[in-house]
């Protein structure tokens, strides 16, 4: 025989829960039966979820993983599946040290047959596998009824050598490489091209099954496929959702033919998507049923709660307006529009009374009077958390995280973050994308992320539209003090955020800033003082998704003093 029919399962794990990891499994190896599919491919680690970090350090973790791939191998003999070659990812041990392995094994006929361990270890971004892994050693190779497979585990594809180039040499027909690829923005592409050159390495198709789904800050898109040996696209699960799809393939075919091709996502909804699943998963796995937020009338609160309607329903957010003595009759008006589109709960708990007594004891004036507001208004957020066990959410994005533009315990306060790594002016071009998506059709509650109703139509507010519009052209003001604009702190956005992505995703020094036609010197000073001076408060403010190349956090700390600013 030289046909075989993949299963492809692109999953959402969970960090630990073996047990719950290896009943989907059987799940969809069971659905993958039922469709005449003979190997099934889950992805990185899914026994133990992805990343496990210094979990896999623990010994009496690892034997329970263990056990559990014994366990869930015979499960699938006694289930009749017993024929099917179930490709999971879980930990195993490097016995001479003790330190554990990354590890693809294969189930079939009530055992654990090959195992493969990762050879390439990842120690940059959000990577930190060559500390706690051993690296595996060899190629491995299973022939299936006559087509000979190859197995790679994500990052041993990335890298040049390894075991891709062992493979190239022992003329496998099917590469197959399960994955754990974080989400960021313009990476789809990335990987497409990457396995292109690897199929016609190994000369032959290559399969790639990512894993799906939030683990704390990281979001995995899924967007699982397969490439034929002369690079041709021959399918592509869809992004952000839990799949299951089909490919068949003819090891002696000169080409392959293609199956279901999902289509490419609007770049700005591909990253609403991954900030709603991100939030959405960090809610189901923390055990939280809604949200809890303040609504200024702001574009980046606007948007919060807009993401967390689309993440859990809008049933389930609770929206705080907390005004003070500047803030503006329109700015109230556009919180409560917000609320309403959205089918929020919404208080109204004016802090001027809070502020009085406040300023009774205190006395205080300038920055420390306008922070006292925003302080005011972090413990009224937290009191709602607490009292209604609500996740907290910090609408600050990436611009004011990156130049310190937030208060400590004040406007920084919550549990999650959804727009920590979205700039100001991506902010204003997602509002727009999902206010115009609500008008092609795609109703609140309806957007394709894990654990979705693909029949929900999703609800569309009398008004036509999520955001106010106001929000989004609105001159943005923290409202602090009479007619106070961002722009008096701040440079504008449009010229902000284009030195901001310079000098933090593309690690451009000051030299390389001043080197562009658009930034004036002063501009150019003054975002690096700013940007260098808040590392402190970054570090203290909440996890929130990763979407771009260089999240604050995760990826890099970067300088706070002036030693290092050129």
């Amino acid at each position: 025989m030289t046909k075989l029919r993949f299963a492809l399962a692109q999953i959402d794990t969970c960090v630990g829960a073996l047990k719950g990891n290896a009943d989907k499994v059987l799940e969809y190896a069971s659905r993958a039966a039922s469709n005449n599919a003979q190997v099934v491919v889950f992805p990185e680690m899914t026994l133990t979820g992805y990343p496990i970090e210094d979990l896999a350090l623990r010994r009496t973790f690892r034997q329970a993983a263990w056990d559990t791939a014994n366990d869930l191998a015979r499960r699938l003999a006694d289930d009749g599946l017993g024929s099917l070659y179930v490709v999971v990812g879980t930990v195993g041990t490097e016995h001479s040290t003790q330190k554990p392995y990354n590890r693809l094994v294969v189930l079939h006929d009530g055992v654990v047959w090959a195992g493969y361990d990762k050879h390439f270890l990842p120690n940059y971004g959000v990577f930190d596998e060559f500390r706690i892994f051993a690296s595996g050693d060899r190629s491995v190779t299973m022939d299936v009824d006559g087509v000979r497979l190859g197995f790679a585990i994500c990052e041993d594809i990335w890298q040049e050598g390894g075991p891709v180039a062992d493979l190239a040499e022992r003329n496998i027909d099917v590469l197959v490489t399960i994955n754990g690829s974080p989400y960021e923005e313009g990476k789809t592409d990335t990987r497409l091209q990457l396995c292109r050159r690897r199929a016609a390495e190994v000369g032959a198709p290559v399969i790639y099954v990512n894993q799906v789904g939030g683990q704390d800050d990281l979001v995995f898109d899924g967007g699982t496929f397969v490439v034929d040996a002369d690079g041709t696209l021959l399918e592509r699960s869809p992004m952000f959702v839990e799949d299951l799809s089909y490919i068949d393939i003819d090891s002696a075919a000169a080409t392959q033919k293609p199956a279901d091709i999902a289509p490419e996502m609007d770049p700005d909804g591909e990253v609403y998507t991954a900030c709603v699943l991100g939030l959405k998963d960090y809610m189901v796995k923390n055990g939280f049923n809604g949200v809890c937020l303040g609504l200024s009338g702001g574009i980046d609160s606007a948007l919060v709660a807009t993401m967390a309607a689309d993440a859990v329903g809008g049933e389930h957010v609770q929206g705080i307006s907390m005004p003070s003595m500047y803030s503006s009759e329109g700015s109230k008006d556009d919180a409560a529009q917000l609320a309403e589109n959205l089918g929020a709960s919404y208080d109204v708990q004016p802090i001027k009374p809070e502020f009085d007594a406040f300023q009774k004891q205190l006395d205080l004036e300038g920055v420390a009077a306008e922070n006292l507001q925003a302080r005011i208004r972090g413990v009224i957020v937290m009191a709602y958390s607490n009292s209604k066990g609500l996740l907290a959410l910090a609408t600050g994005n990436k611009s004011e995280l990156a130049c310190g533009y937030s208060t400590i315990y004040g406007d920084a306060v919550g549990g999650y973050a959804p727009i920590k790594d979205v700039f100001k002016t991506k902010v204003w071009q997602l509002s727009r994308w999902r206010n115009k998506a609500l008008k092609e059709g795609l109703g609140l509650g309806a957007l394709p992320v894990v654990g979705y109703d693909p029949n929900a139509e999703g609800v569309v507010p009398a008004s036509g539209e999520l955001i106010p519009n106001n929000s989004i052209v609105k001159a943005p003001s923290a409202e602090l003090r009479p007619e106070q604009k961002d722009s008096d702190s701040l440079p504008e956005y449009y010229i902000l955020d284009k030195v901001l992505t310079a000098y933090i995703e593309h690690s451009e020094g000051r030299a390389d800033l001043l080197a562009h036609a658009d930034f004036d010197e002063q501009t150019v000073d003054t975002v690096m003082r700013l940007v260098d001076r808040a590392e402190w408060k970054r570090r203290q403010y909440p996890l929130g998704p990763k979407v771009s190349a260089l999240a604050f956090g995760r990826d890099r700390r970067l300088p706070v003093t002036d030693a290092f600013r050129e």
